[in-house]
């Protein structure tokens, strides 16, 4: 068993450790200058994503925040998985993925994801397909939190 050093001290039972410098789940919003210096002086470009949460849902209801869980030990291995596919796909670059767990408000950061690589065209597209691949291969749940008190369990939107 390795210890996945995450902000939520989730056990990670796999072969090798999670970079958890470049891959992690962390309780509540995401601080996007993590990724402000990340990139290498051999790497001129760096394109970030931030997923923030916005204040109406796909059916025009009013949202005041969301709950995300997730299977956190899982989604680590997923993030190494796609980050060892974006290189296969477009060369050598480098990806940071972060996603929140817990409630969190309008404007917050859910989800950020950076690519690093020597020329932009690689960076722009790994970090497109590292979020686009997130939400399609991630145990990550969200549940909108609308004004009426009510709240849903939503699907991913796996490309958008």
């Amino acid at each position: 068993m390795v210890r996945c050093p995450m902000a939520t001290r989730s056990r990670c039972f796999h072969r090798w450790a999670v970079d958890s410098e470049r891959f992690s789940i962390v309780r509540g919003p995401i601080d996007p200058r993590r990724f402000a210096n990340v990139a290498k002086a051999n790497e001129g470009a760096l394109v970030t994503f931030l997923g923030i949460v916005r204040n109406d849902a796909r059916d025009g209801r009013a949202v005041v925040g969301l709950s995300y869980e997730a299977y956190e030990s899982m989604a680590c291995n997923e993030f190494e998985t796609i980050d060892a596919r974006a290189r296969e796909r477009f060369g050598d670059v480098r990806l940071w993925i972060a996603h929140a767990v817990g409630d969190l408000a309008v404007g917050e950061v859910a989800v950020a994801v950076a690519a690093a690589a020597q020329h932009r065209a690689a960076a722009f597209e790994a970090c497109r397909f590292a979020i686009d691949e997130l939400k399609a291969r991630a145990p990550i749940w969200k549940k909108e939190r609308y004004a009426d008190g009510e709240a849903q369990w939503r699907a991913n939107e796996t490309r958008g």
